[in-house]
């Protein structure tokens, strides 16, 4: 089986301790994780785990039945890229100088439709969002002007198909 980017969802109640469990199932596998979010989700009460792995699927499969045994773990799911509509979101700080005395720094923010959140004295901040490949486009447009701080988030994504969670816990309430 070949390797593929996998988002895989779990929703569970939010206790202390079940990020270390969760991640110590990738551990003992030696699976990355490429990028791990953590919310509250559309349910009450309810905390919405996304982590991104590249993996075969039969692992994928493995990891989401482990997680699904863990006692605070509601449901698990797993999806490939096409079956989500999935962001992420970054941060870019840099020299303020630039940003009047650089007019390329100005059309690189204008055509990567990226935003200016705040303007200091001595630094600006430009925010993007959008593919993991958007970001890195910018990153690599702007590193040569010297990046003084970057930071990404994690994937954040919903999935094109009704999610299964909702239902189930309609059941559960009835």
């Amino acid at each position: 089986m070949e390797n593929k980017t996998f988002t895989i969802s779990v929703y569970s109640e939010n206790n202390v301790g079940l990020l270390n469990r969760i991640s110590g199932i990738f551990l003992k596998r030696h699976i990355n994780i490429l990028s791990l979010n953590v919310s509250e989700s559309e349910i009450e009460k309810v905390s919405r785990f996304i982590i991104v792995v590249n993996t075969t699927e039969k692992w994928v499969q493995n990891i989401v039945g482990q997680i699904e045994k863990q006692i605070d773990v509601i449901k698990a799911f797993y999806h490939i890229d096409e079956e989500t509509i999935f962001l992420e979101s970054a941060l870019f700080k840099i020299q303020s100088n630039l940003l009047f005395d650089e007019r390329k720094i100005q059309n690189i923010i204008k055509e990567s439709h990226s935003e200016i959140v705040t303007v200091s004295r001595d630094f600006f901040v430009i925010s993007k969002s959008g593919r993991r490949s958007d970001i890195e486009e910018l990153y690599a447009k702007l590193k040569p002007f010297g990046i003084m701080q970057f930071v990404r988030s994690g994937r954040i994504s919903v999935s094109k198909e009704k999610m299964e969670i909702s239902t189930l816990l309609e059941e559960l309430n009835q």
